[in-house]
């Protein structure tokens, strides 16, 4: 049965001088986050797609919690009116910290840093450390770069077909959020580990 996902983990870029359309999709996420009730969790920054998801949440009256760790605790990095913020030691608890308040994840655009914590949250779904939905929105086709890897590394057996099914993607955020709602994990994950 289709659950409601409560609390999204946002992982998104935070650089400067984006295009409009990243900008833009970032903030209607956030906005459509804040109609449906989802609280955000995300890295704390006020720049980039960071920022304009929280603002797309915050101006419409959503939750938004951000995680930062010390060394990133800049005034021109984070955003400081948030519904709340945690501090933490360093970027490995900010990142698990994200993971467990998170009942989801949704990579929009980014770079190094987006792209660590969202193949983190594969990898752990494919060792079955967790079995939360993991969603691309993919805006522009932003990730098809990404998802055209995966299909190779699986033609080539680096990854194991079934593991496809650890995360969803779309262009449209609600359909993203409908396929997070009624995600259900891949069957046989245990092939991992036993190499049967």
């Amino acid at each position: 049965m289709e659950n409601k996902l409560k609390t999204i983990t946002i992982y998104a870029g935070s650089a400067d001088n984006l295009e409009e359309k990243y900008v833009q999709a970032a903030y209607n996420l956030g906005k459509l986050l804040a109609a449906e009730d989802r609280t955000i969790v995300f890295g704390s920054g006020k720049t980039g797609l960071m920022g304009a998801v929280a603002r797309g949440s915050l101006e419409n009256h959503g939750q938004v919690i951000g995680v930062i760790n010390h060394d990133l605790n800049l005034p021109h990095l984070v955003y400081a009116k948030l519904t709340r913020i945690e501090k933490v030691a360093n970027i490995q608890i900010r990142q698990a910290r994200m993971s467990e308040l998170g009942d989801g994840f949704i990579a929009l655009p980014g770079g190094f840093g987006t792209l660590y914590e969202v193949l983190e949250a594969l990898t752990l779904a494919q060792l079955g450390q967790h079995h939360k939905p993991i969603g691309f929105l993919n805006i522009d086709g932003y990730y098809d770069p990404l998802f055209d890897l995966f299909n190779h590394a699986i033609g080539s057996g680096f990854i194991y077909p079934e593991h496809r099914g650890l995360f969803v993607e779309s262009s449209d955020p609600q359909e993203l959020l409908a396929s997070m709602d009624g995600f259900v994990p891949p069957q046989n994950m245990n092939r991992w580990l036993t190499r049967e």
